[in-house]
């Protein structure tokens, strides 16, 4: 089904003869795929401009698959994989790498966890080595996971409950504008869920979702196709596939209702608000239009919402967008557009709202023109591939390609499938999407000053 969906959106971004030809001018991306006998997906792409290397593993399981009652356990999990291994003990994997010039790091995201390395080409057998020994198992012990649930609450404490707006544009939302538990729980975790988390948790975790059948390896840079197989064969071919549990049925139709919600912040200075709609799925036709039309509301000082909010009404202070914490062509299950703004004291939500709303509506009735739909699509492609120039990037993009779509050469047709998006497309989605049935709102205010203590 996959591959049939893929075909059919490069089938529909078809270009004329002469486009045909400006394409075969467009980076293409050399990508060489192989899945070893145990189930694991390699993928190599190839680059001698420089004598480096970028790695990253991305296993196919995220905070939507993570136990009931154990929200947040994908993200302590993450953590727990720098923990150590019997072979490689807590702070090696770091130093091996740093030690050599490289760097590394990993994250959590709904569909995915991801790990990821750049590093000298001398030094791709040993990350190999580790990212394989961590595969086949890890250090469990009861202080290792204390210690993480302590630094995974710490985390919370920093990047949530102690800073302003706390994530609500990210966290609260999805809680408000999803049905079902997989799509609508925190998984950044509750202090309760994380500390009920056990050693059997653990291991039962790294058991049903860690193995080589789910999982992708990806490499490039200064390596060819045949070394990178090669390689994969020897640190990873001797680890056995392990059953992966059966996912459950977490997808979800658009809403047909807006809902509100109101919230107080006792940190926040202003107020902001929150809009988000629901998006189409993966790999449906509409989403290049969409990945388009939300570049051009909510990206940059250039987009609509930014000149007509901040610049032109002057009733914000800031604009910026959101799909959901990835990208529109990273994900693989119900995501939210999300239009996030502080905005000034003197007005409200309301207000806000409308005027998003009265963008919206001529984007829908009149599309786009075709000097601004040109500027959108080329800062898109632009940005494409910059994020593409460097190996550790590189390496994650197909990763998580390979992943979620099945196929790791779409890096080479999304390009294409963001060029052919026309004027009437634009129309087409912003009214099925950006509707106000389907639109979920947080309203989120300071929380009134306490009254100061009288002085005796």
């Amino acid at each position: 089904m996959r591959a049939f969906r893929i075909t059919a959106l490069a089938a529909g971004l078809a270009l004329s003869c002469a486009a045909n030809a400006a394409d075969s001018d467009r980076w293409q991306l050399p990508v060489s795929v192989k899945k070893l006998d145990n189930g694991l997906t390699v993928v190599v792409t190839e680059d001698h401009s420089s004598p480096t290397v970028g790695v990253s593993v991305v296993y196919h399981v995220g905070m939507r698959l993570e136990p009931k009652n154990r929200t947040g356990f994908a993200h302590l999990f993450e953590h727990l994989m720098f923990q150590g291994t019997p072979n490689a003990p807590k702070g090696v994997f770091d130093k091996v790498i740093t030690g050599g010039g490289g760097n590394n790091n990993g994250s959590t995201r709904a569909d995915f966890t991801n790990y990821i390395e750049t590093a000298p080409a001398s030094a791709l057998e040993p990350i190999l080595w580790m990212e394989a020994d961590r595969m086949k198992t890890l250090d469990f012990n009861e202080k290792t996971l204390k210690n993480q649930q302590d630094v995974v609450k710490e985390e919370i404490r920093v990047n949530v409950k102690n800073q302003p707006y706390g994530g609500f544009m990210w966290i609260d939302i999805g809680q408000h504008a999803f049905q079902k538990w997989e799509n609508n729980h925190d998984g950044y975790g509750s202090f309760q869920d994380l500390e009920s988390a056990s050693l059997e948790d653990v291991r039962a975790f790294h058991r049903d979702y860690y193995g080589p059948n789910n999982a992708v390896l990806a490499i490039a840079g200064d390596v060819t196709p045949a070394q990178g197989f090669a390689l994969a064969q020897k640190y990873f071919g001797g680890i056995a596939k392990r059953p992966v549990p059966a996912g459950t049925d977490f997808q979800e139709g658009l809403n047909t209702e807006e809902k509100r919600v109101s919230q107080t912040d006792a940190l926040a200075q202003v107020p902001a608000i929150a809009a988000a709609w629901k998006m189409p799925a993966r790999t449906s036709k509409d989403l290049p239009a969409m990945a388009v039309l939300s570049e051009l509301l909510a990206s940059g000082d250039a987009s609509l919402f930014y000149q007509g909010l901040v610049k032109g009404r002057e009733l914000a202070l800031n604009v910026s967008g959101l799909w959901g914490l990835t990208s529109p062509w990273e994900f693989d299950g119900p995501t939210l557009f999300t239009v996030f703004a502080l905005y000034k004291p003197n007005t409200d939500a309301d207000t806000v709202l409308k005027a998003m709303d009265e963008d919206i509506a001529r984007v829908s009735k009149d599309g786009v023109d075709d000097a601004t739909l040109k500027r959108v699509k080329t800062r898109m492609l632009a940005n494409w591939n910059n994020k593409l120039e460097s190996f550790i990037n590189r390496a994650d993009t197909l990763a998580k390609l390979q992943t979620l779509w099945g196929d790791a050469k779409v890096v080479n047709q999304i390009p294409a499938w963001i060029d052919g998006v026309s004027a009437a497309d634009i129309k087409r989605v912003a009214a099925t999407y950006l509707t106000r049935a389907n639109r979920t709102v947080i309203d989120r205010k300071p929380a009134p000053k306490a009254p100061a203590a009288d002085k005796k």
